[in-house]
């Protein structure tokens, strides 16, 4: 199903929630990169993946919805591998490349219990509950 009407403007019924509550860019970018990834490929679960692939590389995600990251690349080491059937673990939206200070403003911002104790990939896990809990509660209220 296409993400973009004729105008090329992203049509937000056909949006995942988490890219509805998220800036017109990253809607934009989604639903351009499902798009033409379905002209190219004729399946809808590879344009989804390619589209979440191209969403990660400009942005990440932060509680239930995505932000646009302080540098552009790939956010984990399955995105770093790309292709049809990629190695390496997701780390569902969270920029692990990030830098550790970076994480832990994120943390901050979600209000992550003990992060200050936590080590650069315990930070990872931490923050990608903390996004799966928010999403959760944002698809409740909706």
């Amino acid at each position: 199903m296409p993400k973009t009407d004729e105008k090329g403007a992203p049509v937000k019924s056909e949006l995942p929630d988490t890219i509805k509550r998220s800036s017109a860019k990253a809607q934009r970018t989604f639903a351009e990169a499902h798009d033409a990834a379905l002209r190219e490929y004729g399946s809808e679960q590879r344009a989804h993946r390619v589209a979440y692939s191209a969403l990660k590389h400009s942005y990440e995600k932060v509680g239930d919805h995505w932000e646009t990251k302080s540098q552009r690349g790939p956010s984990d080491s399955r995105d770093e591998s790309g292709g049809p059937n990629p190695s390496g673990t997701s780390a569902g939206g969270v920029d692990a490349n990030a830098s550790k200070s970076h994480l832990m403003d994120v943390a901050r911002r979600l209000e992550i219990r003990g992060r200050s104790r936590m080590r650069k990939a315990e930070l990872v896990d931490a923050i990608e509950d903390a996004n799966r809990r928010a999403t959760r509660k944002a698809r409740k209220t909706s």
